[in-house]
This record gives structure tokens, C-alpha cells and sequence, in this order.
């Protein structure tokens, strides 16, 4: 075989040796922007999500069973084990639904990759180069397994961020740890037999579970790996693996596919909405509307909603009864942008606005078509109004943005808005001082204490 059909045959070495010999000085500028992008906008999500009951549950539970102080909590004083720690701060990030997107996975890397890195990286004194470097490595692992699994593994019910991003989390991990190519493999070995996650889930406290099981059980492959655990060095691809049992496609060449532009992270999306990302272009449709025609809510006689079909399995809960519920409702996100509800408002999404009548009565006017082999990030929303006017709009949610500069100001007051409240303005300015010199941090434990209480 030549070197292209051993790659194929041997991905999950493969895959390995590209995230254990991925080094900073690799890295090109826009790319470690975007990384610290990541970070930021991670720290944001998780912050605003501390206070969710989710969280405190967890919290309860890793206090009753006790153990070694070593890692922050995010928005808590507690101390915690790092698989503890990660578990908490993954499950906090991705509590608020808010967190970033790649459709490469298709599903939120960051949360899966971030929470236990950062816990190892406290523990371990690492400087911010160095998790840098280690982030992308997991990154790009994620998206590469991701799009090997497109897209049988996620259309079949799994909750990628939960699945995928459990290899990604392994390989971070690994690469803080100085693991090398076999040691890695048996890394990612380790994390794929661990993989689970159902979007079936969607709408309930395992959601964001499934991101805080994924860090966590990455944190724990990589860990055990560096103690010599063993696992199959194939797991990906072999015969009762990862990708035969885990979903109908499986395109290895894919996984191994230079991305378009060099770096999946550079296809990175940032969330402007606190909802499934599914529901963003059909916001932008109705806000762009609301917008252009000024209509009220009341003159709304009939409104239809185009989109893809896999929509119906993610985000398409009719009658939401709560916030969380809100967050995977088209007809409720809808309803609430067509009556100019702030989707961006984390208190938006309550019960209060799930039930409110002049809401309910605009939800249902909402029919939903959808469509076969239309792009899942295209939504078209076509209304009819009172006096018979008919106006309609167009959105594509999954193109990233071209300006890093623009992307990095708007999401610097994303971060404002959601840790000010929380840790106070002196703080939250500090905090992100210390993300934007991440480069040159001599210890990542200093950004993770400053982001506890």
C-alpha cells in the first residue's frame, strides 16, 4: 500500500501522530486568534452557566464523594478533582446552549475540549502556549473524526458534541501531557470506548451533560494512557469499532482531508443567539424581516418556515413549557423574533416567555416545511400579513466570518454581557486581559482561579 492507503487503514494512528506532533510555532496567527476566540467565548458561556440548577446538582453530587483539591470550578469557590472539575465546567459551558459550533463534527467542540485541558493545565502549571497548541490539536481531531462519521453517526440520533468531542477532549489531553503517537492512539482508543451521547436528550439537563461526560472522559483517557492502560491502537476503524458501530457512513479519506482553508478551527461558529444553532438562521430570517417591514406581531396572519429535514430531529420541540425547552422550539424562537423578544438575552428563555398567550397564539401560526437535501445551516421564512402582503427572507447561519478583527469585538461584548453581572466589571476586564495575552501566560491556572469566584 502507499502511504495515502496506510494513512486510510491506520486513521486512528494516523489522526495521533498529527495531534501529537502538532507544535505552537505550527500554529499561523489567525489560528491562534480564533483559539483564543474559543477560550474567551468559553469562559463567557461558562460563567453565565454557573448558577444553573444542573450545575449545582453536580456540584452536590462531587462534594458528597469528596477528593483532591486540584482544579478551579468556574463561578465557584469550590475546588475540585480534575475529572470532577471538568465534568462541572463542561456541563456549566454548555448549560445556556450559547457555546460554538463546527459543522465539521457537527457539534460544539470547545465545550468538549476546554473544561478538562484548562483542569490538567492548572494542575500541571502549563503555560497558555503550550494549551494553545494542545487545544487546536483536539480541535482538529474532533473534526476529523467528525467528518469521517458525516452524516450517518449524527442524522441516527447521536449527540456528537457528547461522542466526537470525547476524542477531541483524549487528544488535548494527550498533547499537554507530551503523550506520544502510540500513547495517543491508546488515548483515543480509551476515550472512544467511553463515547455516548443521544440527541434525544435535547431539551434536558444531559445535554450539557453529554459536553461535561465528553471532557471529562477525554481527561481520563489521556490520563490513563500516560499510566501505560491499554486500549486498541484502531479504535476508529477497526472491525466492531468506534465508526461500525456508531453509524452507516464511514469515509476514512475524509477524516484525513486537508480542510478548505488549513485548519477546521478556521470554520469555527460563534453563537449570537442563546438557542440550538439550528434555530439561528431562522431567527436571522425574522429579525431581518421584523427589521425591513416593521410589522406588529398582531399582523401576522400566517408564517412558513423552510428549512432542512434533519431539523425536525434537533430542534423542533412544538409547545415548549420552560426556557430550556425555548432553546430547541423553531416555532418558539421564531415567534419570539418576529415579536422582537431579545434572542441574544439569556433571560428570555423562561417559562414566563415559553408560556405567555400573545407568544403561544404567533408560535402556532408558524408552519414548518421541511425540506430534503436543502444545507442544514439554510432556513427561508415567508410570511403573510394581515393586509395580504407577503414577504419573505433567506439566511445562511453556517458561514463563518471573514473578519477575525470585527468577530473578536463583537464577541469581547458577548463576554461583557454575561460575566459582568457575575464576577463584577474589574474582574471581567482582568479576565479577558489575560485571554487576549494568553500566548505569553506563564500559567494557565492563574486564568482559571481569576474565572472562580
Amino acid at each position: 500500500m502507499d502511504g495515502a492507503s496506510i494513512a486510510v487503514a491506520e486513521l486512528t494512528r494516523s489522526l495521533a501522530a498529527q495531534a501529537s506532533g502538532l507544535k505552537y510555532g505550527d500554529l499561523p496567527e489567525p489560528v491562534r486568534e480564533l483559539a483564543r476566540q474559543c477560550l474567551l467565548d468559553y469562559l463567557a458561556c461558562a460563567v453565565a452557566g454557573a448558577d444553573d440548577p444542573l450545575v449545582q446538582i453536580l456540584l452536590d453530587e462531587a462534594a458528597e464523594a469528596g477528593g483532591a483539591p486540584q482544579a478551579s470550578v468556574i463561578g465557584c469557590r469550590d475546588r475540585l478533582p480534575v475529572l470532577s472539575a471538568a465534568l462541572v465546567n463542561g456541563a456549566a459551558a454548555h448549560a445556556l446552549d450559547y457555546d460554538d459550533v463546527n459543522l465539521a463534527m457537527p457539534g460544539h467542540p470547545s465545550v468538549a475540549i476546554l473544561p478538562g485541558l484548562l483542569a490538567l493545565a492548572e494542575l500541571r502549571g502549563s503555560s497558555g502556549a503550550e494549551v494553545l497548541a494542545a487545544f487546536v490539536a483536539g480541535y482538529e481531531t474532533a473534526c476529523r473524526i467528525g467528518m469521517a462519521m458525516q452524516p450517518g453517526h449524527y442524522a441516527l440520533g447521536f449527540h456528537a458534541t457528547g461522542t466526537v468531542g470525547c476524542f477531541g477532549a483524549a487528544a488535548a489531553c494527550a498533547r499537554l501531557l507530551g503523550l506520544d503517537a502510540e500513547a495517543t492512539a491508546r488515548a483515543l482508543g480509551i476515550a472512544g470506548t467511553q463515547a455516548a451521547g443521544l440527541k434525544s436528550q435535547f431539551g434536558t439537563m444531559c445535554k450539557p451533560f453529554h459536553a461535561g461526560k465528553a471532557s471529562q472522559n477525554g481527561l481520563l483517557a489521556a490520563r490513563l494512557a500516560a499510566r501505560g492502560f491499554s486500549s486498541r491502537t484502531d479504535l476508529v476503524e477497526c472491525v466492531q469499532g468506534f465508526a461500525a458501530t456508531h453509524g452507516p457512513d464511514f469515509a476514512p479519506q475524509a477524516a484525513l482531508a486537508a480542510p478548505s482553508r488549513g485548519f477546521h478551527l478556521l470554520a469555527n461558529l460563534f453563537k449570537y443567539h442563546a438557542a440550538c444553532y439550528m434555530t439561528h438562521a431562522p431567527i436571522e430570517c425574522a429579525r431581518q424581516l421584523r427589521e425591513q417591514h416593521g410589522f406588529a406581531p398582531e399582523a401576522i396572519a400566517q408564517a412558513t418556515l423552510s428549512l432542512d429535514g434533519g431539523c425536525d430531529r434537533i430542534c423542533n420541540i412544538p409547545a415548549p413549557g420552560d426556557g430550556l425547552q425555548s432553546k430547541f422550539s423553531l416555532r418558539q424562537t421564531v415567534a419570539m423574533a418576529l415579536a422582537g423578544v431579545d434572542t441574544a438575552s439569556l433571560g428570555a428563555y423562561s417559562v414566563a416567555t415559553a408560556t405567555d398567550p400573545a407568544l403561544v397564539k404567533l408560535r402556532e401560526r408558524v408552519a414548518i416545511n421541511f425540506r430534503e437535501g436543502w444545507p442544514s445551516t439554510v432556513a427561508e421564512l415567508s410570511l403573510t400579513l394581515a393586509d395580504r402582503r407577503e414577504v419573505r427572507a433567506r439566511h445562511d447561519s453556517g458561514i463563518p466570518a471573514d473578519d477575525i478583527g470585527s468577530q473578536s469585538e463583537r464577541l469581547a461584548a458577548k463576554f461583557d454581557a454575561l460575566v459582568e453581572p457575575v464576577l463584577g466589571g474589574s474582574r471581567s476586564r482582568e479576565l479577558r486581559q489575560l485571554i487576549a495575552g494568553l500566548d505569553t501566560l506563564a500559567d494557565v491556572g492563574d486564568l482559571n482561579r481569576l474565572a472562580a469566584r
